[in-house]
């Protein structure tokens, strides 16, 4: 059984940073793409970047380019968001999300099997 924990959502001041991280147990992070997605209030799910089973492969959502950054680490089993110069319409919780082994379109929710629970991300002053 594909389990993924999320874990690292805080509240933080607007252009601060944060790290989140998804831990994955029941499989290893080279047979599967793990995209991140959010969910703020109100709004649907939307995907914010992606990185695939290869690990050479990352789709970011307009939103995000040049200030969000996915990364992994294999043997930790663990795939990273880097987030900086965080904006409050970034407010949200955010998901990790595992199944195929590319990247789908971004935002494709349909494409994932697995889920995390989900972390809050808060920025606000």
């Amino acid at each position: 059984q594909v389990q993924l924990v999320e874990s690292g959502g805080d509240l933080v001041q607007p252009g601060g940073s944060l790290r989140l991280s998804c831990t994955i147990s029941g499989s290893t992070l080279r047979y599967h793409a793990v995209e991140w997605f959010r969910q703020a209030p109100g709004k649907e799910r939307e995907g914010v970047t992606c990185i695939s089973s290869s690990g050479g492969i990352t789709n970011h959502a307009d939103s995000v380019k040049g200030r969000f950054t996915i990364s992994r680490d294999v043997d930790k089993g663990t795939v990273y968001l880097q987030m900086n110069a965080l904006k409050p319409e970034d407010t949200a919780v955010y998901y990790c999300a595992a199944e195929p082994l590319t990247c789908p379109p971004i935002g494709d929710v349909d494409e994932f099997r697995y889920w995390g629970q989900g972390t809050q991300v808060t920025v606000s002053s």
